[in-house]
């Protein structure tokens, strides 16, 4: 049904370009007839023969081209065949012209003239009438063609580009929702792992851990429908992660907040925040004998918005672009959702800290 739709639409359309095109021919043809004062009733017969002639042999000029894939061959292909229909079917509707006003009494008199010319063949003579009209016929074909071509052309580039839009934000999409998928079942490991730890040593904490855990995957839940929410949603979940951490790690995990009131609002890719502090105890506290910091920042600072996890530890080699789940996916979700605009790094700020760093811009959000 909505293919039919498209080809009635088409079709429509043709047609209609058709109406201008050969409308235009001949409304410039009347206008210097009427400057050279031969609007004649004969004028507008010959006119009509040879506007019907232009329409019907153009629109099987298209047939031909459909029908041959023309629009789907190579260029060279293409410019080939487009001169030899071209002037095939110049010949053909000049010869079909000439003989429709011999057989209807409506040549001219100087190409009466000419057909009744004494010491030559009558087939030479129409043939000559031939000539002269298939070369206007050649020019009307030509221009048609050209039009119809880089029409087709035109709407050939649009189709792609829309398709490779489409591709694209589809690749983007499933991407996105692959990495959420990844975030998940990571955290869940880790968290159900730091349950496992506080089962037999103390099993009241073990009970207000899984409390703290139903209440994370609550919150992840609901923002795995969206690709931002407000930092300060995503804040809470990592006050959450880190209480159940806490837990685990007692006077071992100290956590800081240095938290700007004014980016609570601001929105940020969900679970991302949460994977880099997740990160920094993985690879930071949890390696540390007498444990460490967690310090999480979030400021203004040009026009970006900051987020920063500090943590005690060593980089050792460690870098943002080639290792590390919370890394990879933190970099990825940023590309795709920012492109080139947002920027992201991880460093050794001191001897002993590390810092993994976000810039989101302002006019990405």
């Amino acid at each position: 049904m909505v293919r039919f739709a498209a080809m009635r639409y088409g079709n429509g359309r043709y047609w209609l370009f058709q109406a201008i095109g050969w409308g235009s021919f001949a409304l410039i043809y009347i206008f210097f007839a009427f400057s050279f004062d031969q609007l004649k009733t004969t004028f507008f017969l010959r006119l009509g023969v040879f506007l019907a002639l232009g329409v019907f042999c153009s629109h099987l000029m298209r047939v031909v081209i459909i029908r041959l894939g023309l629009l789907q061959k190579n260029l060279n292909s293409q410019i080939f065949q487009f001169f030899i229909i071209t002037f095939a079917l110049a010949f053909f509707v000049s010869f079909l012209y000439v003989e429709t006003l011999v057989l209807t009494g409506l040549l001219k008199n100087n190409d009466t003239e000419l057909l009744n010319r004494k010491g030559y063949s009558y087939w030479f003579n129409i043939w000559l009438l031939v000539l002269n009209n298939a070369f206007l016929y050649f020019l009307l074909f030509f221009i048609w063609n050209l039009i119809y071509f880089v029409y087709h052309y035109v709407e050939k580039s649009r189709r792609q580009q829309l398709d490779t839009l489409k591709l694209e934000a589809l690749v983007r999409d499933l991407e996105l929702k692959t990495i959420k998928a990844h975030i998940n079942p990571h955290f869940i490991f880790n968290s159900l792992n730091s349950i496992r730890a506080l089962v037999d040593e103390n099993p009241q904490r073990a009970r207000a851990a899984v409390t703290e855990l139903s209440n994370i995957l609550r919150s992840s839940m609901q923002t795995d429908k969206v690709e931002r929410v407000p930092f300060e949603r995503e804040l809470n979940i990592v006050k959450d992660y880190l209480a159940l951490e806490n837990m685990r790690f007692e006077d071992r995990l100290r956590v800081e907040y240095e938290i700007d009131e004014d980016t609570l609002d601001q929105p940020v890719p969900p679970m991302m925040l949460q994977t880099l502090v997740e990160n920094a105890i993985k690879h930071g506290i949890s390696k540390q004998i007498g444990g460490g910091v967690v310090r999480i920042i979030s400021d203004f600072k040009g026009a970006y918005h900051e987020l920063a996890v500090q943590n005690t530890g060593y980089l050792n080699g460690y870098s943002s672009s080639n290792e590390g789940f919370g890394i990879s996916s933190t970099t990825n979700r940023l590309n795709l959702l920012y492109g080139d605009k947002a920027k992201f790094e991880i460093r050794q700020l001191s001897p002993s800290l590390v810092e993994a760093r976000v810039m989101i811009p302002f006019d990405a959000n």
